[in-house]
């Protein structure tokens, strides 16, 4: 007797709908690439105005009280999760989570590396072109004068004194980057993976683990380039450190989403290279 997939591989559903997901981007990086860095920069807009919302949550908390910074983190990091609630329900493309979409499909034969490189590419592009759009009319506003500005001049100073506090600091930068794309991506499989049919709990997955992301400083490659623009075209910035701090986050995220997510549920729900291996899941 042929024993049923879904209840050894209960991730089945999950793949399936990645893999649907992947061919579709994968198809459109072919023959619609302004399409879909439009829909990429559109994540990228909507990182900017919700990070910066972010801060400006602190700071109302800052001016109230120096005290309750901390609570106001919390609130913060609140409005800074619906972000991902933004990107997904409006089919904005966010590289975080396409490295976990990529590296299903290629560890599934449906996409190659370099279709999964193209992908990645022209997603972080747009990413970083709705995040300049957004720093480019934020410099036109007086929206980050006063505490919310003083607090993202201070976040990025101390983003950047990871890379130049030298190999214990990039570690530091690695290992939270690594975590954050975790959260990303464990909420992402929890919307994809069928089990969940409610809305709200999907919205709640997504603000949660932004929140926990946000509120705990882990490092977010894209959220850290559009804050990085945002100051630069406002007081200017280190570009070799700024760059450095991309760079290592870019790596732990691909490790936390790509690997640890992606790779990781691929190969535990890869139910023919189980039974091909395995003979006797063939039989109960």
């Amino acid at each position: 007797m042929v024993t049923d997939n879904r209840k050894i591989f209960p991730g089945t559903e999950f793949i399936s709908t990645v893999l649907q997901a992947a061919d579709a981007k994968s198809s459109m990086t072919k023959h619609l690439s302004r399409v879909f860095l439009m829909r990429a920069a559109m994540a990228g807009i909507l990182i900017g105005i919700f990070y910066l919302a972010n801060y400006s949550v602190i700071a109302a908390f800052v001016e109230i009280s120096p005290r309750d910074a901390r609570l106001g983190s919390i609130f913060g990091a609140v409005v800074f999760g619906f972000c991902l609630v933004f990107i997904y329900y409006s089919k904005s493309e966010l590289l975080t989570s396409n490295m976990m979409v990529t590296t299903i499909a290629v560890y599934f034969r449906r996409m190659s590396v370099s279709r999964a490189g193209v992908v990645m590419l022209l997603c972080f592009l747009g990413n970083f072109l709705g995040g300049l759009l957004t720093a480019i009319i934020v410099k036109f506003t007086t929206l980050l004068d006063g505490s919310a500005g003083e607090l993202v001049t201070g976040a990025v100073e101390h983003k950047l004194a990871f890379v130049s506090g030298g190999a214990s600091g990039m570690a530091d930068l690695f290992f939270r980057a690594i975590l954050c794309n975790f959260m990303i991506n464990i909420a992402m499989l929890l919307i994809y993976n069928g089990f969940v049919k409610s809305d709200g709990v999907k919205v709640a997955a997504m603000v949660v683990s932004v929140l926990l992301f946000a509120f705990l400083g882990f490092e977010h490659s894209v959220a850290n380039t559009v804050l990085f623009t945002v100051e630069g075209l406002r007081n200017g910035i280190d570009v070799g450190l700024a760059l450095g701090n991309v760079g290592i986050a870019l790596l732990g995220n691909f490790v936390g989403g790509g690997l640890l997510i992606g790779l990781y549920y691929a190969y535990a729900n890869d139910s023919e290279r189980h039974r091909r291996t395995h003979p006797a899941l063939r039989e109960e």
